[in-house]
């Protein structure tokens, strides 16, 4: 008699699994067809250009950088002044004296080369 229990225990517990692993199945299909429909696939690999905002963006990052001290740290302004570019987590007070002050008066970086080699210089 408990042979018969047993044997339709392991299998409610394998139908249960195959029902199981059936539904997680279907609803996955599903969940990858309505993520990318067919015909809306991208075979072109050219790359796109900016125009705009976002080119003249581009073109400001060019233009210079200006080192300012927000807090006790050293932060990168972009040429306007009002856009922070990068916030570091270099002290001003690990900083030469002479840096320091060149930094208080927004010490003006005409290249993203030269300034992080400043930043490189200084962040260790």
């Amino acid at each position: 008699m408990k042979t018969k229990y047993i044997v339709g225990f392991f299998a409610a517990i394998l139908i249960f699994g195959v029902l199981l692993t059936a539904g997680y199945q279907i609803s996955y299909d599903r969940v990858t067809e309505r993520s990318s429909p067919l015909g809306n696939e991208v075979t072109d690999t050219r790359s796109i250009t900016a125009e705009g905002d976002a080119a003249a963006e581009d073109t400001e990052e060019d233009e210079g950088y200006y080192l300012c001290e927000m807090q006790g740290f050293v932060v990168v302004y972009l040429s306007d002044r009002k856009t922070i570019y990068e916030m570091t987590e270099i002290p001003l007070s690990d900083l030469p004296e002479e840096v320091r002050q060149e930094i208080a008066a927004g010490k003006y970086v005409a290249a993203r080369d030269e300034l992080y080699g400043f930043l490189e210089n200084y962040s260790s």
